[in-house]
């Protein structure tokens, strides 16, 4: 995709990205899933892939509804892919509800499909994971279940705690009810996962505005991450839980996961 863009110069032709949205059968989710899945302009490949997981209540258009992905595919030289998440799953295979199988239908379904139709460098060495609120701890949540899978992953705004609130976001409806069920909310937790993290296993990037709802449950994160001495970084900034802060976080996760990308061919 060529596109005019107005600069201090006046009109200049830039490249951007190719865009796809694709059908992808999910033995995991028993239906087709849809993804975006975006490509940078230059053809040549292989390139990195960045998997962008959206939040509680969207759905795997929302990214593409508010950044500019061809444009950041283009910067990066990554595939960014974008796939369902449901409304309330926070990408985790549910005991409780058979219909709600996120977990695998990323990991098993999605990964090798994507590796089989793009040009991919399909390995966990080029390969990262993101995402907002629900998606940053789905992020975090399956980098850390399948580090053989993943070499980086980050969170924006993360709901990184799923005891933050018992009753909001239908969490109950994947897990159970929490006053039956404590034990499995918190090693579905990322707070409660830093031990299963193993040492330098995973480049870790996680963000969130210091007037988000969650910054306290991030703060802790961040306490424990340190406390286990787990390299990462950790970034607090101006802003809430909003597109703003999200679009605006993007370019910093890119930049992260790009630097670690080209480390690894030097």
């Amino acid at each position: 995709m060529r596109k005019w863009v107005f600069g201090l110069v006046g009109w200049t032709l830039v490249l951007a990205g190719h865009i796809d949205t694709v059908s992808v059968p999910s033995p995991a989710m028993k239906r087709d899933m849809p993804a975006i899945v975006v490509t940078p302009e230059n053809s040549g490949g292989p390139f990195p892939v960045v998997y962008l997981l959206h939040g509680y209540s969207g759905s795997y258009q929302d990214w593409n509804r508010k950044a500019d992905l061809a444009a950041e595919s283009d910067r990066y030289g990554v595939i960014l892919v974008c796939p369902e998440g449901g409304y309330n799953s926070w990408y985790l295979d549910s005991p409780v509800d058979p219909t709600s199988q996120y977990e695998s239908w990323i990991v098993k379904d999605l990964i090798p499909w994507v590796d089989h139709q793009y040009s991919t460098r399909g390995n966990r060495e080029y390969r990262a994971i993101t995402g907002l609120s629900m998606g940053g701890h789905g992020a975090l949540y399956l980098a850390i279940r399948h580090p053989d899978l993943f070499s980086a992953a980050g969170s924006m705004s993360g709901g990184v705690d799923l005891r933050f609130s018992t009753k909001r976001w239908e969490i109950s409806e994947k897990l159970g009810p929490y006053e039956d069920f404590p034990e499995r909310w918190k090693q579905n937790s990322i707070v409660g996962m830093i031990e299963d993290i193993p040492a330098d296993s995973l480049a870790l990037f996680i963000d969130c505005g210091v007037n988000d709802f969650f910054i306290e449950i991030n703060r802790t994160l961040h306490r424990k991450l340190l406390e286990r001495n787990l390299p990462h970084e950790y970034i607090e900034r101006p802003g809430g839980h909003s597109w703003s802060y999200w679009t605006h976080a993007l370019d910093y996760h890119l930049l992260f996961f790009r630097q670690i990308f080209d480390a690894r061919d030097r």
